[in-house]
């Protein structure tokens, strides 16, 4: 068997998991295929130890194959019961080692920095105290949960050891990354806040060092869905099109399910539109109660990925009525971007995060948490927006959202004319 010229590894938690990450990992990879790395893997959790964690996941039988040339790995835990936390990530760090000491040229990417970046730091760290002399280039990206989730509930707890920790895993990568500007200046805030108490410099570094690298989306997935497999699908739904409104997403309070339920309950177009929730999350069996005696209120718990762009173009508007809360603040909002490239009804949705990052003046903007608000804007669009405002809204967010094509992405974190040796 020939050996590979060139390694790509991404360390993350890939489908079956409904997150914009494993959507990351999977765009970033196909795109290595075609630009000379023909050795793509993906280091991943075991589905038994998903499934244990309680993520949202999709429905294991309708998963998108990767291409050819891309190897999933689920290494299984290292050691057992008396090892109660670290055991999958052992697996995951001794098999980085293992290609690690192959030599092969390579290139780490981590997405979520606890505990991803630390398998590749702890292995990059092992490999070469081993003597195996690895030629390897580390990327971490915060991809926006890890920091708003894990350092900042370090920093709420003051928890400033475990935050020194996660900062200087961080740092000790060759390039670091944040999905957006705004996880950028959270990173920073983070940072400052840690050397205030703790007489650190990881400010500093943070400002000089961390990049925007924005989310990879296949643009050929949602551009121009064909018509007739759009009102197939609806079809198959017992949908309409301009019939419903969507909430295509994480079904968690931190995405605005609860305001949602209670704006569309005081609509005026409730009597014409449909409310769509399709998503798994925390939130799913509180929601589904609330609305149990509301048959204008659907849940669909098993979107694929196929069947995503035809509801976004078949709905008469989508929303992603976003808030900030202490576990979750939204950083950018790939299904925002999603549904701007498939076109149909426009967006409503919030300056939470990093969203206006996604949507730029092509949306319907509301405050977050604003239920009357939110009511009164899904209101207009479905009701009183002319279609020329409609059609000049899809027009100018097509436009804004192929930016964050994958290949752009991609060749922009990963510059061709940089080999791994040459990178500083």
């Amino acid at each position: 068997m020939t050996p590979p010229r060139r390694r790509l590894v991404i360390v993350v938690r890939a489908d079956p998991v409904i997150c914009g990450h494993s959507g990351e990992a999977r765009n970033l990879a196909e795109v290595a295929l075609t630009r000379g790395f023909d050795d793509v893997r993906l280091l991943t959790w075991p589905i038994p130890a998903l499934q244990a964690a309680g993520l949202p996941l999709k429905p294991l039988d309708r998963l998108l194959p990767y291409s050819a040339g891309i190897t999933v790995e689920r290494p299984e835990p290292v050691g057992d019961y008396r090892v109660p936390d670290g055991r999958h990530q052992a697996g995951l760090t001794g098999r980085l080692v293992e290609l690690l000491a192959e030599r092969v040229p390579t290139t780490c990417l981590s997405m979520y920095l606890a505990p991803h970046t630390n398998v590749v730091v702890d292995a990059v760290a092992a490999a070469r105290a081993a003597g195996f002399a690895p030629d390897v280039h580390t990327i971490a990206k915060a991809v926006g949960s890890d920091v708003t989730n894990v350092i900042r509930s370090c920093l709420r707890d003051g928890r400033f050891g475990a935050a020194t920790a996660l900062f200087t895993t961080f740092l000790a990568n060759d390039e670091v990354v944040a999905v957006s500007e705004y996880t950028r200046q959270e990173i920073i805030a983070s940072a400052e806040e840690v050397d205030a108490h703790s007489g650190t410099a990881f400010a500093e570094q943070c400002r000089r060092r961390v990049t925007v690298s924005y989310p990879p989306i296949d643009s050929s997935a949602f551009l121009d869905p064909d018509p007739a497999e759009v009102d197939a699908a609806l079809a198959r739904r017992g949908l309409e099109r301009d019939g419903y409104i969507l909430f295509l997403s994480r079904v968690a309070r931190a995405k605005g399910i609860y305001d949602l339920l209670i704006a569309f309950g005081q609509m005026r177009s409730r009597s014409r539109v449909k409310l769509v929730v399709a998503g798994n999350g925390p939130a799913l069996e509180h929601v589904q109660a609330m609305a149990k005696e509301d048959d204008q209120v659907i849940f669909l718990t098993d979107v694929d990925d196929d069947e995503k762009p035809l509801l976004m173009r078949g709905c008469a508007a989508y929303t992603l009525p976003t808030k900030p809360e202490p576990d979750f603040v939204e950083t950018f909002g790939i299904a925002l971007a999603e549904k701007m490239l498939t076109g149909g009804g426009p967006i409503v949705t919030t300056a939470t995060g990093g969203t206006l990052e996604a949507v730029g003046d092509t949306a319907v903007i509301v405050e977050p948490g604003d239920i009357a608000g939110l009511a009164a804007a899904l209101d207009r669009v479905v009701l009183d927006m002319p279609v020329s405002e409609r059609r000049d809204l899809e027009v100018r967010a097509r436009t804004r959202a192929m930016s964050f094509d994958r290949t752009a992405v991609f060749d922009d974190l990963f510059p061709q004319q940089t080999t791994i040796g040459e990178v500083a």
